[in-house]
């Protein structure tokens, strides 16, 4: 492999957590693969490491106050936020991560990553109910929304004793992150913070040389101009899913119904609003792709008459609608696969959830189902976290054709997204 990191400047950002020793690591793997790398620190990240671990290893001097006037009238913070080409907060605490959501900058770190233009990746270590609490999980939503790239924990033992999702992600997973950005942006494969690529399907991988399509988000069914019927997905999952296939090395459409998310870079992004617009993108471009992931959460019904002007009240004290179904775009597509093609379907259920998935696997015609329980907590809907039990096909493709459901562990989505990948790679014969 190239290496990507020759020359490259990057800031890294220690904030203060137990997972403070694995930054030495992460630095140590920087500056082995070429890296120049600059260090600032938290006053709690001191508390853990000394500042003069990282000013051992990285040959410059670390960062550690907005008040070092002598460092301040040699560099400065200004400058050391303009010279980065990438910025990375290792461990990122749920404190950082709020901080940056607000545009906080009360010390050295926040300051800098709020004046930096450079894409900035957050490496996440926390406790699991910290993690997923909804305010960390609506402060990391935002950031995303606005371009930071966030590199999911793990799930490990805690500093408190247990087995949870919350573990900073290993030092060569992370560098590993930091490099895949330079490798795409070299090829032309996927932008960053500031911008974005459209070359489709650049670069190695898994999936390398594949067409992949992928539905994310909900559809909305008109009642009237005003009101109109949906549900809560947000569509995160696609989109992981879809960031993951861009960097297998596939060349992904994004069909994405109505959501607050930005579109990936190094997509083709396809926006739909209604269950009709949706099948209809998806049918005009099924024939040409090797895999199809149809994760969109499609209303089952519209209104048969939706009304052309606003319903009004008029003192009724109910309202009655007739709905009509939808069409059923997985079974249309399934039945029409060819057999070089993957199909991977979602059920999202409340109850029976094998039973109701296997039962879905079959109508639909599908190689992989992708089930999850809607009723568990922080996951699914509206969650950064998603729990799923992956199903194969009887008979179908691949060597786990015959396989027992497999039930992941609660996850980020997108380490969700990366295991759906894998698969779909098998499925494929790579």
């Amino acid at each position: 492999m190239a290496n990507e990191l020759t020359g490259k400047e990057i800031l890294l950002s220690v904030t203060g957590g137990i997972a403070c020793y694995k930054a030495v690591e992460v630095l140590r793997l920087l500056k082995r693969a070429g890296a120049e790398v600059s260090v600032v620190m938290t006053a709690n990240a001191q508390e853990f490491v000394t500042p003069l671990t990282f000013q051992t290893l990285s040959g410059r001097p670390v960062g550690t106050s907005l008040f070092e006037l002598d460092r301040e009238s040699r560099i400065g913070h200004i400058e050391m936020a303009e010279r980065a080409e990438l910025a990375l907060a290792a461990p990122c605490t749920a404190n950082f991560a709020a901080k940056l959501r607000a545009g906080l900058a009360d010390d050295l770190p926040s300051t800098v990553l709020l004046a930096t233009e450079a894409p900035v990746y957050l490496a996440l270590a926390m406790n699991d109910r910290m993690l997923a609490h909804a305010a960390t999980q609506e402060n990391l939503s935002v950031l995303e929304s606005r371009g930071v790239h966030v590199i999911p924990p793990e799930e490990g033992f805690l500093a408190e004793g247990k087995e949870a999702l919350g573990r900073l992600a290993e030092p060569a997973t992370i560098v590993e992150a930091v490099r895949n950005h330079f490798a795409g942006e070299t090829a032309g494969a996927r932008g960053t913070a500031k911008g974005g690529g459209s070359a489709r399907g650049a670069g190695g991988g898994s999936l390398a040389g594949r067409r992949v399509l992928v539905t994310a988000g909900p559809t909305q069914e008109a009642l009237d101009p005003v009101r109109f019927l949906s549900n809560r997905s947000s569509g995160r999952m696609g989109f992981a899913i879809a960031e993951a296939c861009r960097d297998a090395g596939a060349a992904v459409t994004l069909v994405r119904g109505p959501v607050a998310l930005p579109d990936p870079p190094g997509v083709d992004a396809v926006a739909v609003v209604t269950a009709e617009e949706m099948r209809r993108a998806v049918l005009d471009r099924h024939a040409d792709q090797d895999a199809l992931v149809l994760a969109a959460a499609v209303s089952d019904y519209r209104a048969k008459a939706p009304q052309a002007q606003k319903i009004k009240r008029n003192g009724r004290s109910n309202l009655s609608l007739e709905l009509v179904a939808n069409p059923d775009i997985a079974a249309e597509v399934g039945s029409a696969m060819r057999e070089a093609q993957v199909l991977v379907v979602f059920a999202a259920e409340s109850e029976n959830l094998l039973a109701n998935a296997r039962k879905k696997l079959a109508a639909k015609g599908a190689d992989l189902i992708v089930a999850n329980d809607i009723t568990e907590p922080g996951s699914g809907f509206e969650s950064r976290q998603n729990r799923v039990t992956l199903i194969r096909r009887a008979n179908g493709k691949g060597a786990k054709a015959h396989a027992q459901p497999e039930a992941l562990p609660l996850m980020d989505k997108r380490a969700v997204a990366e295991r759906i990948v894998a698969e779909v790679a098998e499925l494929l014969g790579r």
